[in-house]
């Protein structure tokens, strides 16, 4: 059937990303690179280094990031 439930809609987005499940035509080392910035941005988010710079207003990498994006008119989730 053409219609899924929200339970398989969650299960599918929790299975989370990987470079294996990539059908695009690009380099995997460049995913590889890309996946372990990303990471290496999400670990930083959740030290308490962000939290005590985000409250001085001196945090500047992950907010020039969003700004970077917000005007190019992506949409960010967290």
């Amino acid at each position: 059937m053409g219609v899924q439930t929200t339970r398989e809609k969650e299960k599918k987005m929790s299975e989370g990303f990987s470079e294996e499940k990539i059908e695009v035509a690009i380099y995997k080392d460049e995913v590889k690179k890309l996946l372990k910035k990303y990471k290496k941005i999400k670990k930083y988010q959740r030290s308490s280094i962000f939290e005590v710079k985000t409250m001085d207003g001196t945090e500047t990498y992950v907010s020039q990031l969003i700004k970077e994006a917000e005007e190019n008119g992506e949409t960010l989730s967290t």
